[in-house]
């Protein structure tokens, strides 16, 4: 009898211990740190599913992924340039999903193969600290030729290409402006080499150096400085470049071997929804949305006063492995 009691305890303890759990889903996040953190609260706020993040520049998340190989360790990639998510596709690193929400996604900001959808649209601007460059005699820069303005030397704040998504599409944009000639691409960058403070790994720094008074002038999205503004620097101000600017589609995928792909998916739903896209004001974060029941917020940039070049993102997806590894060795070497 007592062999009995015992055993029954022995059952009724692991009946507790398979109690269901909440599987988690883990996000490699490529916003800003505010911006992720509401994300997976809001998304395990709306479904229960215990969520949490890793923020991560795009090249870095893409090595990690890459680096992780059979033993991923997220589930989801969320946020940062889709050039990135075009190059984690093609190595296999990506799950195609056609999310139920995907018809609700503006036409052209997403794979038509489902590999990844854009999230957010951010455009490419100049953010001037207008008494920084009143003290060297500027006024704030409009245009790609005034960043090499001699005035600048060690002032103009970027990012690197092989860390940063803002820097590559910076150096896309070069590219794109020249019809498609990488050459040219990399002698602006060779140029504006002077001018930079130093290559930082995150692209949204450009943004605080500019606010600090480190930098006259940083190249980063728009919503970036906009954000800088609000955070109580008033010297600040939105430019963009006379020639064109590019654009990024902030990307969502889900990614090959994720531990919890249902949850994934799930994820990916929530963060397409207009619900998701309504957020990122809350946090000062002013990018476009891509669901076409979402209005755009009226700090957003607007396209239809910006001028944008013709920016290919699979194109310049494919591209980024070789021309990253071109402006290493030809420009400048790893970030600070």
């Amino acid at each position: 009898m007592r062999s009995l009691a015992i055993a029954l305890v022995v059952v009724l303890v692991a009946a507790g211990c398979a109690s269901p759990r909440r599987d988690k889903v883990t996000v490699a996040c490529g916003a800003s740190e505010r911006w992720c953190a509401m994300m997976v609260k809001r998304f395990s706020d709306a479904t229960g599913v215990e969520a949490d993040f890793v923020r991560l520049s795009s090249g870095e998340a893409l090595e990690r992924i890459k680096e992780a190989g059979a033993r991923q360790e997220f589930d989801v990639w969320h946020g940062g340039p889709a050039d990135a998510y075009v190059a984690a596709d093609a190595q296999g690193l990506l799950e195609r999903y056609a999310s139920p929400r995907a018809g609700e996604i503006r036409p052209g900001w997403a794979d038509p193969g489902h590999a990844w959808s854009g999230v957010y649209a951010g455009v490419l601007a100049f953010c001037n600290n207008t008494k920084k460059l009143a003290g060297l005699g500027l006024q704030p820069v409009r245009s790609w030729s005034d960043l090499l303005d001699e005035r600048l030397r060690g002032a103009v704040a970027i990012a690197h290409p092989a860390t940063s998504g803002t820097a590559y599409t910076a150096l896309w944009t070069q590219a794109a402006l020249h019809g498609g000639d990488q050459d040219a691409a990399l002698d602006y960058m060779r140029r504006l080499h002077p001018n930079v403070l130093r290559y930082n790994a995150s692209g949204s720094a450009a943004a605080t150096q500019a606010a600090k008074g480190e930098a006259a002038v940083g190249v980063v999205f728009s919503h970036d400085c906009v954000a800088a503004q609000e955070q109580g620097y008033p010297d600040l101000e939105v430019t963009f470049p006379l020639e064109g600017t590019g654009y990024e589609l902030g990307g969502l995928a889900v990614l090959a071997g994720a531990h919890n792909p249902a949850g994934a998916r799930r994820y990916v739903d929530w963060a397409l929804s207009g619900a998701s896209q309504r957020l990122g004001p809350l946090v000062n974060f002013y990018a476009l949305p891509t669901n076409t029941g979402v209005p755009a917020h009226s700090k957003a940039a607007d396209p239809a006063t910006v001028k944008l070049v013709p920016y290919d993102v699979a194109r310049a997806g494919a591209s980024k492995p070789a021309l990253v590894a071109r402006f290493g060795a030809e420009v400048a070497g790893p970030p600070v």
